[in-house]
């Protein structure tokens, strides 16, 4: 081969692989959770799971119980997020707090009556154990984006209220067997979302950032978390005492900061 030859060649392997690297730097480009662990544990014990960016429909045009949820609207996750498999248990709480609140007790019972400021100080402590500022509440974009997991039916699994005795502890007030009996249970007995996150309909209800506002109107679209200065705050869910209607993925309750009842626990956040 002539060395004009092998010039030429070179050349255009080397164009070959710099195109190459362009398109697989392009395809990654769009996908930050690809090279992102995807579970996580912290030094509580607590499992994360990576939820990836991307965009979905929150809320709903037609809600049986109310219109809390309106109107539908589009909203782009931007970056991925790790978030927990579980709701904070009792154990987990006291591993931090030193005193329990609960009224059901048990180890891997969710942690109950707790506040919006309790979770708070929860999450303080918790970045100060581990030297950082990463854990947090979910916005109520992310939890329900999480709770969704690529699903559009009113459940995460289904359309079916009577499938909720799989995935979740409720109690259906007559729609159909009650499963909770009148108690929280155990994280993770029932079945997993898409997204391998437990608990997601019922057990307990779960603190998000957001205060609260009666419709959807005029939202962020980008899953942060709407601010105001109110000491109302959004609760997402539904828990052991709560029909299916509640329980469902895009329901909102609204909660005063300070409220701390048996049907109201949390699960964290931990950004990447």
């Amino acid at each position: 081969m002539s060395l004009r030859l092998k010039e030429h060649f070179i050349k255009k392997v080397m164009l070959i692989a710099i195109v190459m690297s362009m398109i697989l730097f392009s395809g990654c480009a769009g996908d930050k959770s690809k090279d992102i662990e995807q579970r996580y544990n912290n030094s509580l014990g607590m499992e994360f799971v990576l939820i990836p960016e991307g965009e979905f429909y929150m809320g709903s045009d037609s809600t049986p119980v109310v219109a809390f949820d309106n109107p539908a609207h589009e909203i782009k996750i931007l970056q991925p997020f790790y978030m927990a498999r579980y709701e904070v248990t009792q154990k987990q709480w006291t591993m931090l707090m030193g005193k329990d609140p609960s009224f059901f007790e048990g180890d891997d019972l969710p942690v109950e009556q707790v506040s919006w400021n309790d979770a708070q100080e929860f999450i303080r402590k918790l970045n100060e154990l581990e030297d950082t500022d990463k854990y947090r509440l979910p916005t109520e974009a992310e939890w329900e984006y999480a709770c969704k997991a690529g699903t559009t039916s009113v459940f995460s699994f289904t359309e079916e209220a009577t499938d909720l005795d799989e995935y979740g502890w409720s109690d259906t007030y007559g729609w159909c067997a009650i499963n909770s009996n009148r108690t929280t249970h155990s994280v993770g007995e029932k079945e997993p979302n898409q997204w391998a996150l437990y608990d997601m309909h019922g057990n307990v209800w779960e603190w998000t950032q957001d205060n609260w506002h009666d419709t959807y109107e005029n939202a962020p679209t980008d899953g942060s978390a709407w601010k105001e200065d109110s000491i109302i705050l959004v609760g997402r869910g539904g828990s052991w005492m709560d029909g299916p209607n509640i329980c469902q993925s895009s329901f909102r309750g609204q909660l005063d900061a300070d409220s701390s009842i048996n049907v109201l626990g949390f699960r964290l956040v931990r950004e990447v």
